[in-house]
């Protein structure tokens, strides 16, 4: 359990907010640190982990044109995984509050030619989106650990505003 898992979830839950999480190229580890909190339940409604390119369109929603155009590795998508995932995890027909997404590439190869380590972090609230951009050192697995990290940190900011 990582503190920062816990924050978020406590700032979630005093606003009363609930979670979706987007994931690509975590595959899952974000939304493992959160659940490793006690509690988690009440604020996490659950998780996707679009990895194939045509999974972010068939199931997250992200624009198929965009995804032709740029690839998975863009602010654009993870804006829109982000926006989308709270629709697919919605409860009784409300969607969640708020909606986290990763995607980049965590080598050891790129793809596409942007450079391994390149992480785009989505966030939408019910007061604002926005992406941020990383580029993260190291190897595979350390790039998953530090893009975990700092979507939480993401999700912190976003919840202190």
């Amino acid at each position: 359990m990582s503190d920062a898992a816990a924050a978020v979830l406590a700032a979630l839950g005093r606003r009363g907010w609930t979670l979706g999480v987007a994931e690509s190229l975590s595959g899952g580890a974000l939304c493992a640190d959160l659940v490793s909190v006690p509690g988690a339940s009440t604020v996490l409604l659950g998780g996707v982990v679009a990895y194939a390119t045509p999974v972010k369109a068939s199931v997250l929603g992200v624009d198929a044109d965009l995804l032709a155009v740029h690839g998975p590795v863009h602010p654009q998508v993870a804006l829109q995984m982000a926006d989308g995932v709270r629709s697919v995890v919605s409860v009784g027909g409300s969607p969640a509050d708020v909606g986290v997404s990763t995607t980049g590439i965590a080598g050891p190869d790129s793809p596409d030619g942007q450079p391994v380590g390149t992480v785009h972090i989505g966030v939408a609230t019910p007061a604002a989106m926005r992406t941020t951009a990383f580029r993260f050192l190291g190897d595979r697995d350390s790039i998953r650990a530090q893009t975990v990290a700092a979507a939480l940190e993401e999700l912190c900011a976003m919840l202190a505003e």
